[in-house]
């Protein structure tokens, strides 16, 4: 077997959850784990290393690496010659709340508490160049479009997930061409379970009226491109938990 799939992001947008629940499924297989970093990362190691890796008899393989979001035009042209059967997943979560959880991210890792950070150090971290890349899901979806054609990326939106978990699930499963009927005897609460959940601390309303601006152009782009499905994003209450 081959390189069947990937998951391509974005970070902060329930792609630990998704890789939990396909690994449910007893025809997909992630033989190098969930995130392989070979794209972005470990090219060094070489296509061949790579493609023994999912040399498996399993039906489906892949695996799901958040940063391949950001992946430059040229990277994924090659990933268009090594694999052009591959099927790809894009997780979409509101880009404000997900600015919110990343920003909450990196504060842990600095060894932070909340009280101990001011709002400038907030706003300097949405501004970042990494923050701002990995809310760029229109630029992500457009690369990745114009080497493997639209019907090969399925978009799901994290909302859907946290809503409906199990019709998310399938949409995906289907969309790598399995059966889902493997998965209907994972009871409901399972599927609903959040993984790798944030601190819990709510947006505040000021953070949620700079992210606003900053994300202004974007979220009329998402609006365009997706309309209903994101026009939610710009009404929702500034109290969501990172």
């Amino acid at each position: 077997m081959a390189l069947d799939f990937l998951g391509i992001g974005a970070q902060k947008a329930g792609t630990t959850w998704l890789y939990e629940n396909l690994a449910r499924h007893p025809g997909i297989a992630f033989p190098g784990g969930k995130e392989m970093h070979f794209w972005d990362a470990q090219r060094h190691l070489g296509l061949d290393w790579y493609r023994s890796v999912f040399a498996t008899e399993a039906r489906c393989a892949g695996e799901i690496t958040p940063a391949y979001a950001l992946l430059p035009d040229a990277v994924v042209a090659e990933i268009r010659r090594a694999f052009p059967d591959v099927r790809l997943i894009f997780l979409m979560r509101n880009p404000l709340d997900r600015a919110w959880s990343s920003a909450l991210m990196a504060m842990r890792r600095a060894e932070l508490d909340y009280a101990e950070v001011s709002p400038h150090w907030f706003h300097d971290h949405f501004r970042s160049r990494g923050s701002l890349a990995r809310g760029d899901y229109l630029r992500s979806i457009e690369v990745w479009h114009r080497h493997f054609g639209e019907d090969r990326l399925l978009t799901v939106l994290f909302e859907d997930i946290l809503r409906k978990p199990r019709e998310a699930l399938e949409r995906c499963v289907r969309h790598l061409g399995v059966d889902p009927a493997p998965l209907a005897a994972v009871p409901d609460e399972v599927l609903g379970q959040r993984v790798h959940a944030g601190p819990g601390i709510p947006m505040p309303d000021s953070m949620r009226a700079f992210l606003l601006d900053l994300y202004a152009d974007r979220l009329d782009a998402l609006e365009a491109r997706f309309g209903r499905a994101v026009s939610q994003w710009r009404q929702e209450p500034g109290t969501r938990a990172g």
